[in-house]
């Protein structure tokens, strides 16, 4: 069942534009559902959930997922499956990406939006961030960095 009242409004987060397309408050807390749109080279911080697991579906481009050890080359309509507990993170090959990711169960996606900013008409890029707040906020979801992010040269 699709839920019009739902808007997913994009706002920045670590350099990317994300959305929220499902909330938590939609399914009880059972899942959530967002979006990510990232250029070129774009990668979080390796980190591991305690809380949630995550399925990652690739929309638009190449990205690289990494778990654990193993590196997973991914084109439009693969899926991953991101256990929690398991350090991933992932990274853009292509010019631009975009990756809807459900969390299951849900929550996490309100860590997301408050350390994101909101996206204006008159951006030209990006908004500025501090990873070290973002990170520091993590804790409280149960999200732990675990190493650097990966990178087109490694």
């Amino acid at each position: 069942m699709i839920n019009p009242t739902i808007a997913a409004e994009p706002f920045w987060f670590l350099g990317g534009k994300a959305s929220i397309l499902i909330p938590g408050a939609a399914t009880a807390g059972a899942i959530s559902v967002m979006q990510f749109e990232d250029v070129e080279g774009h990668a979080p911080p390796l980190h591991a959930h305690d809380n949630e697991d995550e399925v990652w579906f690739v929309l638009d481009g190449e990205v690289s997922f990494y778990l654990g050890d193993d590196r997973h080359d991914l084109l439009p309509g693969a899926v991953a499956l991101g256990p929690r507990g398991v350090p991933h993170s992932y990274l853009v090959r292509s010019p631009s990406a975009r990756i809807a990711v459900a969390f299951a169960p849900a929550g996490i996606e309100n860590w997301f939006k408050d350390n994101g900013s909101p996206v204006l008409a008159t951006d030209s890029g990006a908004a500025p961030f501090d990873v070290g707040a973002i990170v520091a906020a993590a804790e409280a979801y149960r999200l732990r960095v675990v190493g650097p992010p990966p990178t087109l040269a490694g």
